[in-house]
């Protein structure tokens, strides 16, 4: 079994700083894209920034200049820094990554459970 477990959320004033982190834990061989996803109250799912086994980053046009997203490929962890935050990035942060459990598998995709981040004064 493989779980993502996010931390690092919590409330913050506009324009204040917050780290999120992701760790995949269980039976893994390795990771490989993984990425933050988010959602506000009343709004679907959305991508707000994916960064693949090699490095390669991809970001939401709403939170590119203000989000860095990064890795940890042994520890099988992924980071997101938001800085500049606004009231509008308020919203459940999910985890999501592609597992390899075994050899001679497919790779499997997965979620955290969610981790909660306010934007507010």
């Amino acid at each position: 079994q493989v779980q993502l477990v996010e931390s690092g959320g919590g409330l913050v004033q506009p324009g204040g700083s917050l780290r999120l982190s992701c760790a995949a834990s269980g039976s893994i061989i390795a990771t490989y894209a993984m990425g933050w996803y988010r959602q506000a109250p009343g709004k679907q799912r959305e991508l707000v920034a994916t960064i693949t086994r090699g490095g390669s980053t991809n970001y939401a046009d709403s939170v590119k200049g203000r989000f860095t997203i990064s890795r940890d490929n042994p520890k099988n962890t992924v980071y997101l820094q938001m800085n500049s935050l606004k009231p509008e990035d308020t919203a459940v942060y999910y985890c999501n990554a592609d597992v390899l459990r075994a050899l001679g598998t497919t790779r499997a995709n997965y979620w955290g459970q969610g981790t909660q981040v306010t934007v507010a004064s």
